[in-house]
């Protein structure tokens, strides 16, 4: 009888680690570590305190390494941009996540903030954020959102199509205040996928098309409660190296200079997408390069053109809040798979899931996992983290080497989870969202408080009472 031979179901890019105990610095904040017993710590807070006062599920925020790659960001742009003798503006792009915390400590570092929606806007105000530091965001901002926009005073609003452009007029026209605004294009760039060439349209819902932005161009210059300030890009999320956005660049510089013929143009907005490690393989560049890098190829393709390089603007927000969070599960059960090649695979169940990290679901994202109350003894084990939801789908960790003798009651932390995370989060199956806390100097506080089954059952309108729900 000949038997088939046993088919790895680790990815290639899965290396068994000599120790799987041991933390990828690239993966988490700079201040996690094992203390004397073992135990994760994360600023000086333990992952077992933080777990007794604050429960599991938990989003842990290191808010040193927050502050740390905003300042980082702030400071690599601005100093690349005086070396070229013009300005930079940082936005931190609130989408990734944000609470009014979040929103002080990058205000307090330098940063501007991106918003897309009126509820951002809301959270970034009552933060105490400057409005003209904000910019605003989204492919279908209502006729409320922009009067609101406009009311407060926001500094600049991204517009997206010709209706929004009649929209902020109207609002204008009636108000009497002037608006900045930016015009999104699309340089077909898709620095995700590597893919640099560009299509005659491009099948997305964000931005316009050269053709129709020299147009929407047009119709601002005439507006008189519309100020055009500059052209804005984004070309994609998670990338490493500079080589999209200098593509980017050059062709977006293209339009820029035929735009002079009608005026000056001051700013040029490149975005963001700037990636992080989430796994040992990733290896993401490092600010100080991406940021002379990028400026040197814009002023360069200025010189090029015999135009003036305008102040520039950059959108970073997984790159200065993704490596700051780490979630923190309880293990509920462990049982391992085999398969039909002879395989096999253990999957630890976590007391979370989709509802508080989708990004393995819609994206297919990579994620890494260390044990945080203890150091496992048992030898590295191909493992599958999966949450509680009713859901096959409703994967945490793909792949990852374990310590084999993971047991239920252990906890489990898996890094990366800063950005996206809170932000994509949901009640799926009904299951409450989890407290945010913020760790700095052995202290921890909640920042965004946890939901309570009280919290879901407040919303249903057919309940004429709580009581009992406790």
């Amino acid at each position: 009888m000949v038997h088939s031979p046993v088919v790895s179901l680790a990815p290639d890019w899965l290396v068994v680690p000599e120790d799987p105990n041991a933390l990828t610095p690239a993966v988490w904040p700079a201040s996690a570590h094992r203390d004397s017993e073992d135990v994760l710590t994360i600023g000086d807070v333990s992952a077992t305190e933080l777990a007794r006062t604050h429960g599991t599920p938990l989003l842990v925020l290191d808010e040193a390494e927050v502050r740390a790659r905003a300042r980082a960001f702030h400071d690599s742009f601005t100093a690349a941009a005086a070396a070229h003798g013009t300005t930079a503006r940082v936005y931190y792009a609130g989408k990734a996540f944000l609470s009014t915390a979040i929103a002080r400590w990058v205000t307090e570092e330098g940063l501007n903030v991106d918003v897309c929606t009126r509820g951002e806007l809301e959270v970034a105000l009552a933060a105490g954020v400057d409005p003209a530091n904000i910019g605003f965001h989204g492919n279908n901002k209502s006729v409320s959102e922009i009067e609101r926009a406009v009311q407060v005073g926001v500094g600049t609003i991204i517009v997206d199509s010709s209706i929004e452009i009649e929209r902020i007029a109207a609002v204008t026209a009636r108000t009497g205040a002037v608006q900045r605004v930016l015009v999104r294009v699309n340089s077909g760039v898709h620095a995700e996928t590597h893919d640099f060439l560009a299509t005659a349209h491009e099948d997305q819902k964000f931005g316009m098309t050269f053709a129709d932005a020299e147009t929407a161009v047009a119709r601002i210059r005439e507006v008189p409660g519309l100020e055009f300030l500059g052209l804005h890009c984004h070309i994609g999320s998670q990338i490493f190296g500079v080589a999209g956005f200098r593509e980017s660049a050059s062709r977006v510089l293209e339009l820029h200079q035929k735009l002079l013929a009608g005026g000056d143009i001051p700013l040029l907005n490149l975005g963001g997408g700037f990636g992080i490690a989430y796994t040992s393989v990733d290896d993401p560049t490092p600010i100080e390069q991406l940021a002379a890098e990028i400026v040197t190829a814009v002023a360069e393709g200025c010189t090029s053109r015999g135009i003036t390089l305008p102040v520039l603007a950059f959108e970073p927000g997984r790159a200065i809040v993704g490596t700051a969070g780490v979630t923190l599960y309880e293990v509920g059960t462990t049982k391992e798979v085999r398969v039909d090649s002879g395989a096999s695979r253990l999957y630890v169940s976590v007391d979370g899931g989709m509802s508080d990290n989708a990004r393995t679901a819609l994206y297919g994202a990579q994620f890494s996992a260390r044990l945080a109350s203890r150091a496992g003894t048992g030898a590295p084990a191909l493992a599958r983290v999966v949450g509680k939801h009713c859901e096959s789908g409703d994967i945490v960790v793909d792949h990852e080497y374990l310590p084999g003798d993971v047991s239920p009651g252990d906890l489990l932390a898996v890094p990366a989870t800063g950005a996206y995370c809170a932000s994509l989060s949901s009640n799926y199956n009904h299951v409450p969202r989890p407290p945010i806390v913020a760790v700095s100097g052995g202290r921890s506080r909640v920042i965004v408080r946890g939901e309570s089954i009280d919290d879901l059952l407040a919303r249903d309108a057919g309940i004429s009472t709580n009581e009992g729900a406790r």
